[in-house]
């Protein structure tokens, strides 16, 4: 993930355009009629009213993007032009990439400067590499016995419903779309009710881009009505979902009677570990960075930091100073690097935590309270004697809540680094590059990073072990999600 930088201006509130769904290239209201309160989470006021969207809704969507796949024109594209018109998109994101950031940050919380130098740029990047890919998927010639030629097709899986959460709306509308449209597939997707402004900007602007009306819809509602209809539709061949293991669960049985191609990238509790052989300087603003980033609502953020016991204490010291210096507030004050909770569910878990931590014998050594009586922002919180066993130390809290843990020697870490159901990611800071490698082997994660946290690129997979996911998102693994392998023989005599 980028670095956040502050820039110069404070945007203003951004008008919002767009709160209907997105069908077949119109705009309509849920057929219920019924709409939702969408919530700048720094006020809890409302921002606006948004279509409910549910079966009938679905339905709809499904029927455009079928009709998009098999008879439009986007059937009959080359695949050439498909990339054409993808690059096109993030042209139009990055020419209206001001106003997107700031709709992000007032439907999102997130701080503007976060909007600006992570959101953004992330975004951008994923469509245009992706973009890339669309002309450059190929199948093979394989020769086999007989007087046959073989050969394969690599073709789309078809419409894929896809249902994204609310910590980056706008990285994960990209996420789901990138590979997607390049693969030639049609897309029905359901945005998180708490951020549905930005993913119903973009799909307007990749009509302004020329993507064929029905290949994109967006389906606004809850995960139980609309996101349901989603799985259980039998016109949708594939699932992408991003979000919690429990939902993912019921997705899991939801897709089983139609057989729908799944992939999850699911939950974290990522081991952060730290040697004494580190740059501690360094090792202690990576550990800040990744967990507190964007409110410490990243799935892979990292929540359980291990740190060798002769740097303990100088580790918590330094990393209590950078805390007390965190500023919190206003999440369009380009200086603000903490913003609020998205949601008053999501801030009364994390408190939850951070009294149930206390209660089991950690030590709060910043942090732990609310800030102001309006909005839902917590303090960067920092636990220290936490044990293994603890609550916090085994849940996934996403909030901005460290819980650093003492061990001994590189066969203790391993053990207890691994002692999770997840296995998203995690990281080693050390500067003996064997043990860094032997580490990066050991551990059960899809992602380690050495010496750094929260890099990303679209071309490198990202994805889980164990009940942190199925599939990959992003490089060309990410791709492969969205297609069928077709294999074609010819007698030639």
């Amino acid at each position: 993930m980028a670095t956040a930088t502050a820039t110069a201006t404070a945007p203003s509130r951004p008008k919002v355009r767009h709160t209907e769904c997105f069908v077949g290239g119109k705009w309509i209201p849920a057929a219920s009629g019924k709409t939702f309160d969408t919530l700048d989470p720094a006020t809890e006021e409302p921002i606006a009213q948004v279509a409910e969207g549910d079966g009938e809704d679905v339905d709809a969507a499904v029927r455009a993007a079928r009709d998009a796949l098999e008879s439009g024109p986007w059937s009959k594209m080359d695949a050439r032009d498909r990339g054409r018109l993808m690059n096109k998109l993030a042209d139009l994101i990055e020419e209206e990439s001001e106003e997107l950031a700031a709709l992000e940050t007032y439907d999102n919380g997130k701080p503007i400067r976060d909007a600006r130098a992570a959101d953004l740029p992330l975004t951008i990047d994923c469509l245009r590499y992706y973009a890339g890919f669309a002309d450059k998927i190929q199948g093979e010639t394989i020769p086999v016995r007989g007087n046959y030629f073989t050969y394969t097709r690599r073709e789309p899986v078809g419409v894929v419903g896809q249902i994204i959460p609310w910590n980056f709306p706008m990285l994960m509308a990209a996420w789901k779309w990138g590979p997607a449209l390049a693969a030639g597939c049609t897309v029905v997707m359901k945005p998180a009710e708490q951020t549905p402004l930005t993913c119903l900007r973009m799909a307007r602007l990749a009509q302004k881009a020329g993507i064929p009306d029905g290949v994109i819809n967006v389906i606004p509602g809850y995960g139980p009505t609309a996101g349901a209809s989603i799985v259980k539709h039998p016109g949708v061949d594939k699932i992408a979902f991003t979000g919690e293991y429990k939902t993912a669960q019921i997705i899991m049985r939801d897709a089983a009677p139609t057989l729908k191609r799944l992939t999850f990238e699911l939950g974290g509790k990522s081991p952060n570990i730290v040697f004494a052989d580190s740059d501690l300087d360094a090792a202690v603003a990576g550990a800040h960075f990744g967990l507190y980033f964007n409110q410490g609502q990243c799935c892979c953020a990292g929540s359980r930091v291990f740190v060798e016991s002769k740097i303990y204490d100088k580790f918590i010291q330094k990393l209590a100073d950078i805390n007390a210096k965190r500023k919190i507030g206003d999440p369009f004050d380009p200086e603000t690097e903490q913003g609020p909770q998205v949601d008053k569910a999501q801030f009364d878990k994390i408190m939850h935590y951070i009294d149930l931590g206390k209660k089991e014998g950690a030590k709060c050594v910043t942090g732990g309270k609310r800030v102001g009586s309006k909005g839902y922002f917590i303090e960067p919180t920092l636990f220290t004697d936490v044990t293994d066993n603890m609550s916090i130390a085994k849940d996934e809290i996403f909030g901005p809540v460290m819980n650093v843990l003492r061990f001994k020697d590189t066969e203790d870490i391993v053990q207890r680094a691994n002692n999770t159901f997840y296995g998203l990611a995690a990281a080693v800071w050390t500067r003996d590059v064997g043990k860094a490698h032997a580490l990066a082997k050991a551990i059960k994660a899809g992602t380690i990073w050495i010496n750094c946290y929260d890099v990303f690129d679209a071309a490198a997979p990202f994805g889980g072990y164990k009940m942190s996911g199925m599939g990959r998102e992003l490089g060309y693994k990410g791709l492969e999600a969205y297609l069928e392998t077709k294999t074609v023989t010819v007698a030639l005599a």
